[in-house]
């Protein structure tokens, strides 16, 4: 008898464990070859102006013409998009910030085979054409509007 109430009391832990477990945080991890990427397009005006066509396209309908995280779909995600203008955002490196738009995580989308000229990103480059630098020159404007 003292058998069968040892494995009921382990079954009613097993099956109620799961209500008592908080959410874990997720963070958003990224790869140390990433990190280390530095943006080889320089931030003229005909890089950030061709960033802020691939953000529109992109990336305003959740951030927001602002980049405040306040666009339209906003209201419909789980978790707030990211303040491009907040010093936390504008801290992370070009390399962190390119894995994130290419990869995504939870109600991020990840943009890496919508982005034209990014398939070779994982050879610890931004591409073959511009446009990675220049959406990423165009997020960093924020920075100096905010």
């Amino acid at each position: 008898m003292k058998t069968f109430i040892a494995i009921l009391a382990i079954l009613a832990v097993i099956t109620t464990a799961p209500a008592f477990n908080f959410k874990q945080d997720d963070p958003w991890k990224v790869p140390d070859k990433f990190e280390k990427m530095k943006n080889p397009v320089i931030a003229d005006d005909a890089s950030i102006q061709s960033g802020k066509e691939l953000y529109a396209s992109y990336c305003r309908s959740c951030h927001g013409v602002d980049g405040k995280g306040t666009g339209k779909r906003a209201d419909k995600l789980n978790i707030p998009p990211s303040d491009f203008t907040s010093a936390a955002f504008q801290l992370q490196t070009d390399g962190a910030l390119l894995y994130k738009v290419y990869f995504g995580h939870r109600d991020m989308p990840g943009f890496k085979k919508s982005i034209p000229g990014n398939q070779d990103i994982n050879d610890n480059s931004f591409g073959k054409t511009r446009s990675a630098g220049d959406l990423i020159n165009y997020l960093r404007s924020f920075g100096k509007k905010g």
